[in-house]
């Protein structure tokens, strides 16, 4: 985090000085020290976060995927003039962690067709166009890319 907040410093100064470096490190590590005084900062968050970046592009680059299929998928059902048939779907992500299942129920919004009802921890009521959007929804690879971060 010192190091994010240093380069950003860099970035808003828009150019750089012996002075302003200097500056620059004693502030960021001022602002360090009081997010992990007053906001609970833990470094160890910035290791996992680095080891899991590799994953995280992968994740990215498989959102981008599911949202250009699902997009076409609509747009297909759009064009055909199908009539939607709604369907709602319970399940449990089996998902540790508030931060994993909430990026997974924004995932399931940002794909056209899907909407997150409601999500409770692992429990998630889905809103689905048609029936096949709702298959294999409970071991997505959006699920399984989130399981293997730590």
């Amino acid at each position: 985090m010192p190091v994010l907040f240093f380069v950003l410093w860099i970035i808003l100064n828009g150019r750089m000085t012996l002075e302003l470096v200097v500056l620059g490190i004693v502030i960021s590590a001022g602002v360090t020290f009081l997010a992990y005084r007053m906001a609970g900062y833990i470094p160890e968050n910035d290791l996992r976060m680095i080891r899991n970046f590799p994953l995280f592009v992968v994740y990215a680059l498989n959102l981008l995927l599911e949202i250009v299929k699902s997009a076409a998928t609509v747009l297909g059902t759009i064009y055909r003039a199908d009539e939607p048939e709604p369907v709602f779907i319970e399940f449990h992500s089996g998902l540790r962690g508030t931060l994993a299942n909430v990026i997974l129920a924004n995932s399931i919004t940002l794909t056209p067709g899907t909407i997150t009802v409601f999500q409770e921890g692992d429990h998630f009521l889905i809103h689905c166009l048609h029936p096949e959007y709702a298959e294999g929804i409970e071991d997505s690879s959006f699920i399984r890319l989130l399981r293997k971060m730590k």
